[in-house]
C-alpha cells in the first residue's frame, strides 16, 4: 500500500506541473460520517472528524481538481437485540489517506468571487483502524473486519473568495466499509459531509 501512496503522490504532483495554469492550496475541515448497517438491531450514530491535506485546480472555466487528505473517521455501533450476545457495543476509528480527483465547472468567475461545483471518485486508503469494546461485553467487530481499500463517489459546491475556498462535498462508499464480521451477516456502506476551508498558495485558480 505504501508503494501505491507513493506512486500516487508522483501521479499528482507531475499533473500540476504539466499544465499551465493551476493553483495550489492547504485545506482542513470537518467531517460528519455515518457507517450505515443493514440489521434492525444495530443501531449506529453520526460521527465526527477532520481532514487535512493538498488540493489543487488544474484548467480554467473546466478543470481538474486531484487532491491528497488525511481524514478521520468512525462510529459506534449498539446492539440492541434480544438474543444472549446482546448488549455489546462497539467504536471504531479510521484514519485514512484519501485522492478525489473531481471534474469541476466554475459557474461564476471573478478576480474577486467563484462559484464553482464538482464531481468525481475518490480511493480512500486506511492507514490506521482501531475497534475498541465500550462496555463489559465483547462486539464482533474486528480490525481485520475494516477494509484497506474504500471508493467513494463526491460531490459538491464551493465558492472562493480571493485567496480563500470554502468547500461542502458529500460522498457515498461503493464498496462494504466492514465485511467479515463472525457469525454475523453485517454489511456497512460509509457515507461522509464534508465542509473544508482552503487558502491558496500558489498559482492562479
Amino acid at each position: 500500500m505504501k508503494k501505491i501512496l507513493i506512486l500516487i503522490a508522483f501521479a499528482f504532483l507531475a499533473t500540476t506541473v504539466s499544465f499551465g495554469q493551476f493553483a495550489l492550496g492547504l485545506k482542513v475541515g470537518y467531517n460528519a460520517n455515518k457507517l450505515s448497517t443493514n440489521l434492525d438491531s444495530i443501531k449506529t450514530q453520526f460521527n465526527s472528524g477532520f481532514h487535512v491535506g493538498i488540493w489543487t485546480h488544474i484548467g480554467k472555466r473546466v478543470y481538474v481538481a486531484p487532491e491528497i487528505l488525511y481524514s478521520m473517521s468512525g462510529g459506534v455501533f449498539t446492539d440492541e437485540g434480544t438474543m444472549s450476545t446482546s448488549g455489546w457495543k462497539q467504536k471504531i476509528t479510521i484514519g485514512s489517506v484519501d485522492i478525489p480527483v473531481m471534474l469541476g465547472f466554475k459557474i461564476i468567475h471573478s478576480k474577486a468571487i467563484t462559484w464553482r461545483i464538482e464531481l468525481g471518485p475518490e480511493a480512500s486508503f486506511t492507514v490506521n483502524k482501531k475497534v475498541e469494546d465500550v462496555n463489559s461485553v465483547v462486539g464482533p467487530i474486528q480490525e481485520s473486519s475494516l477494509k484497506d481499500v474504500n471508493w467513494y463517489v463526491m460531490g459538491g459546491t464551493g465558492i472562493d473568495v480571493l485567496f480563500l475556498a470554502f468547500d461542502i462535498r458529500y460522498k457515498y462508499g461503493l464498496n462494504e466499509a466492514i465485511t467479515d464480521v463472525p457469525n454475523w451477516e453485517f454489511n456497512s456502506h460509509n457515507g461522509m459531509l464534508l465542509i473544508s476551508l482552503g487558502f491558496k498558495i500558489f498559482g492562479k485558480k
